[in-house]
């Protein structure tokens, strides 16, 4: 029997799970996807918000603004990488001026702090690409950017070194109340026991809560369709660029992303099905068109990648964080759109403490450590540290990656890592191995043999991603 089931492991269920394993709890948390962070974490902007968008009172705005401030502590205790950029939000003519002021006083009543509003001219001279139309902006200087699929990876690792068990491609199936707990059935049949049940279970939360009740809101699944470009136009821009918020969200933005890029995007289309993220050439055009009014001479042509995600739109028009009005014990997590991910240290700590109150029923945890450290890329070390290294395994010398500079080694470490992956998505996500310009084209083959060696399956069995997709049908050359 488990204290609390949480179902899903994005990085809202990853950051409550480390949040749990703060008290003496027994927690277990289900993901039906084969990875951490593989569905509405995977495809987002990576951004912190400053809070200038929610509207004020609403617990959006509460707790980006509170979350915003909280990474830097997540960032001293996870190692999760975290850049303060700052921000623009763009007008371009007298009436998006007027709408521009209304965000004035959203930061103003939301707590957001070090605000101001710049002329063009003004931006330009810290932005020389910012568009020529643009006339004024409202000044964000503490919106940040940092990597969410490293700050998922950060705290479920963390909750695992503090007690927390995980499950991976187990699909909820069913939900039964009991008199006292919940006995929830997966796609394998075996049937879980918990005491509390936490869904957060992003774009599939409504799903899970119709397992017990109708559930108090209704999610749809919002397409975003992204450019990526080459790091190599780092600098290009250093700040994030917003358009004017609208009923679609915050718009077309261009991103500088941690480690070099820069992010294009999102379009916004509403879709029936909630699991297809495929790009468009329509939703691509709509991208770059919209990209066109935030800056000048965009360096179209170091377009690396493009790529789709799903996110939730809650008809709640807020987080919907309390416990179900016919099931003690059973809580949502719903409507967890943007700023989700920067309000998520403050999510955790506000179902924990406020909504569950676990701290009112559960001792703490004695043995709870805080801090988790993520080795350094070898291609960022000193030569020094790099020669010590290869001396002492061979594997280090090895570059595997060249674009992004990934060794054996590192690719080997992500395999059998406490949250280890054996997928070449996996591998991706965690060091960064096929991310660069070539987008893997030079180096997927050999991470395929990596895999393949070291889990030992035959390369015909090594997935893109999901716990079915082979890359490969069958073997064309064999040695004899």
């Amino acid at each position: 029997m488990y204290d609390y089931v949480i179902i899903g492991a994005g990085v809202i269920g990853s950051a409550v799970a480390r949040e749990l394993s703060k008290y003496q709890v027994k927690v277990l948390c289900i993901e039906k996807e084969n990875d951490v962070a593989n569905v509405q974490s995977l495809a987002n902007s990576a951004i912190i918000h400053a809070g200038h968008n929610p509207i004020p009172g609403s617990l959006k705005a509460l707790l980006s603004v509170k979350g915003n401030h909280m990474y830097h502590q997540w960032e001293s205790d996870l190692d999760i990488p975290l850049l303060n950029l700052g921000a623009y939000v763009v007008a371009h003519n007298k009436e998006e001026e007027k709408r521009l002021e209304s965000y004035v006083e959203n930061c103003r009543k939301n707590g957001v702090p070090e605000y101001m509003l710049l002329s063009g001219d003004e931006a330009r001279e810290e932005e020389p690409h910012l568009a020529k139309s643009i006339s004024k902006v409202l000044f964000l200087p503490t919106t940040k950017v940092t990597y969410p699929w490293e700050v998922a990876f950060a705290c479920m690792e963390n909750a695992i070194e503090n007690g927390v068990e995980w499950m991976k491609n187990h699909e909820v199936v069913a939900i039964q109340p009991k008199e006292n707990h919940f006995a929830i059935t997966l796609k394998c049949q075996e049937v879980i026991e918990t005491k509390h049940v936490i869904n957060a279970a992003g774009v599939n939360a409504d799903d899970i809560g119709a397992m017990i009740e109708t559930p108090p809101f209704k999610v749809r699944g919002r397409k975003g369709e992204y450019f990526v470009l080459d790091k190599r136009v780092k600098g290009f821009m250093n700040k994030v660029i917003y358009p004017l918020p609208s009923d679609k969200g915050k718009g077309v933005l261009m991103t500088p992303q941690y480690h070099g890029e820069i992010l294009l995007g999102p379009s916004s289309e509403f879709v029936t099905d909630k699991h297809r993220a495929n790009t468009t050439i329509t939703g691509l055009e709509y991208v770059k068109k919209n990209a066109s009014l935030l800056a000048d001479d965009i360096p179209f042509d170091d377009i690396i990648r493009s790529f789709a995600g799903i996110r939730s739109t809650s008809d709640y028009h807020d987080f919907y964080i309390k416990e179900s009005t016919n099931h003690h014990g059973f809580y949502y997590l719903g409507g967890i759109e943007s700023p989700g991910l920067t309000a998520a240290p403050a999510i955790a700590s506000y179902l924990v403490e406020e909504v569950m109150r676990v701290n009112k029923q559960f001792s703490p945890n004695p043995n709870f450590q805080p801090k988790r450290r993520k080795q350094k890329a070898f291609t960022h070390l000193p030569m020094n540290i790099k020669k010590k290294l290869i001396k002492k395994d061979k594997r280090y010398g090895h570059i595997v990656c060249k674009c992004e500079g990934v060794t054996e080694k590192e690719i080997i470490d992500a395999i059998h890592g406490p949250l280890g992956s054996s997928t070449i998505k996996g591998i991706k996500k965690r060091v960064r191995a096929g991310a660069g310009r070539c987008q893997g084209g030079y180096c997927e083959d050999k991470i395929v043999k990596i895999i393949a060696r070291e889990c030992g399956v035959s390369p015909l069995n090594v997935g893109y991603d999901r716990e079915d997709s082979p890359l490969f049908f069958n073997e064309t050359k064999v040695k004899k």
